[in-house]
């Protein structure tokens, strides 16, 4: 019998944190698990979690909701593409970075991503996402309507740029183990 390798072997991750000389970018939708995921990813490797949309509220000094109300999207989107540059570019190789669900949606955000680390989409169907997100309640862009209607909308018009990304990992309602095993793979693969 073959004995596969999980992501439990010590060995299996010093190898793969050797070969690791960039930072691992979390993209997609918001639910999705770029935080839980990406706090687990980063104790497994050994690396530091940053998530981006905190960095932002202490840049800012202001709650992501309280920038939408004062400033509007626009104005987060440019504040949150600053804040992932500095993030990509001060000596962050053993980082893992969760960023908020349009950020990669933004053209040089993604450039900065795609050139300076390792992009990871996470992936859910609708119903993992409209359980996930229900649980908070500072998602701006879901007190404008029917979350599950707006999450729709939103997944599909940034399918596109989600796409981008060379590993895709579909993250589902089971353990986070499953979850990071196929973030690992892909890495493996990818580097």
């Amino acid at each position: 019998m073959e004995h596969r390798h999980t992501i439990a072997d010590p060995a299996r991750i010093a190898a793969l944190v050797e070969r690791i000389d960039r930072p691992i970018v979390l993209v997609g939708m918001m639910g999705v698990g770029k935080s839980s995921v990406g706090k687990r990813l980063a104790s497994l490797l050994g690396f530091t979690f940053v998530d981006a949309d905190d960095e932002i509220e202490i840049a800012a000094q202001m709650s992501i909701p309280e920038i939408f109300d004062a400033h509007g999207e626009a104005y987060f989107r440019d504040g949150e593409r600053r804040v992932i540059a500095r993030l990509m570019g001060d000596g962050g190789s053993r980082r893992v970075i969760a960023t908020g669900g349009g950020a990669f949606c933004n053209a040089d955000t993604r450039t900065e991503i795609l050139d300076k680390g390792i992009a990871v989409w996470l992936d859910s169907d609708i119903d993992t996402l409209v359980e996930r997100t229900s649980r908070k309640g500072n998602r701006p862009l879901l007190k404008q309507g029917n979350p599950r209607e707006i999450l729709s909308r939103l997944r599909e018009e940034r399918r596109e740029h989600y796409s981008r990304a060379p590993i895709h990992v579909h993250s589902g309602s089971g353990p986070h183990a499953e979850t990071l095993e196929k973030i690992v793979e892909g890495i493996e693969q990818w580097l």
